[in-house]
């Protein structure tokens, strides 16, 4: 049985790779705006990583959007 934050995590990484191909960049495009590791990106949009209140703020900023925004 998948735990209920699954679902958060894959819908989280589905809205980050919409908005970062929405914007032509590549994941290391998104991940030098972010200041993380592109590898990180890869897992955040595959559902895989549970991420920080500072790495959703980190990725708000790069898409100059409101945290907000990453979950709808």
């Amino acid at each position: 049985m998948n735990a209920p934050t699954d679902n958060i995590r894959v819908r989280l990484g589905q809205k980050v790779r919409q908005l970062r191909e929405a914007r032509g960049w590549s994941q290391e495009d998104l991940a030098a705006r972010a200041f993380l590791h592109r590898n990180q990106i890869g897992y955040i949009e595959q559902g895989q990583r549970n991420i920080s209140i500072e790495t959703i703020a980190r990725l708000a900023a790069a898409f100059d959007v409101p945290p907000g925004e990453l979950f709808r």
